[in-house]
């Protein structure tokens, strides 16, 4: 018993020195906020209808959430990728041409594969010229951008009949009532994800990358190697997510994407991601899309006008910038 409540104060300390507490605590009360506004006015605000806990939040929140944890890991290691919108676009032409030619299981491999080989390509061009990976990304952006519609062209890519079967439906994109199976697949990936960064030696790496790049070097850590691997993680998580998102609507219009990028790393901020590197985790991560996701949510069923959900996001970046640079303080 000692050992455990030992164990949840050092958990909690960890959390805190990090940001990931307070943020929590602040999507509780949020989260508690809404749902008593539901329970006293259901027809008004119908933020606990089963259509909107499944339809709504149960998809949006997991494909943000994969997305800000890719994005996360790469800024603990120091480096952003702002052409995540746009590879998400290309991965999902991708998966759905090849579905429609090999089926959906290789072309699920295809998609992601496409995704790593893309964030590994972004991670070469920053490591090996050293140009700001804010920049190059940006730029690459533009590029895999023009490669999705010179593949596809500027029509939607659709699935053929018969392609997007049951099994398909089931496994990305399935409705189980009050949650759909993307939650799963944020629940997979999350445990996943917070083996490698907290429990793994690649997550220390990752941290002292990110942290102090010479320290790094002096105790034989190989930064260019690390951040091509971090780049390589963003792939796995884009290329994951641009599945999800295609299977649930049902095809994708190329250059219809780009809004993920900032989405991203807005909720990895959010969740208490440092700018400068060296600093983040997994928990903060999901919690910052998810409140990023519920707040966007609340304000939709309240019908409060749509330039408020970018207000919003926009707000919450700075206040969360300036939360992280508060809370160094505290970690040291």
């Amino acid at each position: 018993m000692t050992i455990t409540l030992g164990r949840l104060k050092e958990n909690a300390y960890y959390l805190r020195g990090r940001g990931a507490l307070e943020i929590s605590i602040v999507y509780g009360a949020i989260l508690l906020a809404f749902v008593t506004a539901a329970l006293v006015s259901p027809a008004e605000f119908p933020f606990l209808n089963e259509n909107n806990l499944s339809g709504v939040l149960s998809q949006s929140i997991p494909v943000l959430g994969i997305l800000a944890i890719g994005a996360g890991v790469l800024m603990i290691a120091g480096e952003f990728d702002l052409s995540i919108g746009a590879v998400i676009g290309l991965s999902a032409v991708v998966f759905i041409r090849t579905a429609n030619e090999y089926g959906w299981p290789i072309a699920f491999v295809a998609a992601v594969a496409s995704a790593v080989a893309i964030a590994v390509v972004n991670g070469l061009i920053v490591v090996l010229t050293g140009i700001p990976s804010f920049i190059a990304t940006l730029g690459m952006a533009f590029f895999w951008t023009g490669a999705s519609i010179f593949v596809n062209g500027l029509t939607p890519a659709v699935f053929a009949p018969g392609v997007r079967t049951d099994t398909l439906v089931s496994l990305f994109a399935g409705d189980y009532g009050y949650f759909r199976s993307q939650i799963v697949w944020l629940l997979l990936i999350g445990v996943a994800a917070w083996f490698l960064l907290h429990r793994h030696r690649l997550g220390n790496k990752i941290y002292a990358v990110g942290g102090n790049v010479a320290a790094a070097k002096a105790v034989s850590i190989k930064p260019n190697v690390v951040k091509l691997q971090a780049f390589a993680f963003m792939g796995l998580m884009t290329g994951t997510a641009s599945v999800l998102i295609a299977v649930r609507t049902s095809g994708m219009q190329p250059a219809t994407t780009e809004e993920y990028t900032l989405l991203a790393i807005a909720a990895a901020v959010v969740g208490s991601c440092s700018l400068t590197g060296g600093k983040g985790t997994i928990f903060g991560m999901i919690v910052g899309a998810a409140l990023i996701r519920t707040i966007e949510n609340g304000l939709i069923i309240g019908k409060a006008p749509g330039f408020y959900v970018q207000l919003f996001v926009g707000v919450s970046i700075v206040i969360a910038a300036v939360f992280n640079k508060l809370m160094e303080g505290k970690a040291t």
